[in-house]
């Protein structure tokens, strides 16, 4: 199985989780996901009340410059580790 079909799956069973992980959790999930599939975020950062897009689009900032194949690995390790946490 290649990383694309890792990666795949990955994002099938992270909404398999009997627990909903927290905002930290879920904006680190975002971020790698859109870094993976979208590349390096663009646009304006959301401003005024907008305090989730906001942080979405700071967190996706961050990973900033971090390759696609790199994001996918550590999105699959960071969906096993939540189920680890959630799922025992």
């Amino acid at each position: 199985m290649d990383i694309e079909e890792k990666f795949e799956q990955a994002v099938h069973h992270s909404g398999k989780l009997t627990q909903k992980p927290g905002n930290d959790e879920l904006l680190k999930l975002y971020a790698l996901y859109k870094q993976a599939t979208e590349g390096d975020v663009t646009g304006e950062r959301p401003g005024g009340f907008d305090f989730k897009g906001a942080a979405k689009y700071d967190v996706w900032l961050a990973m900033k410059g971090k390759g696609s194949t790199e994001c996918m690995e550590e999105y699959i390790i960071f969906v096993n580790d939540l189920h680890a946490k959630y799922n025992e």
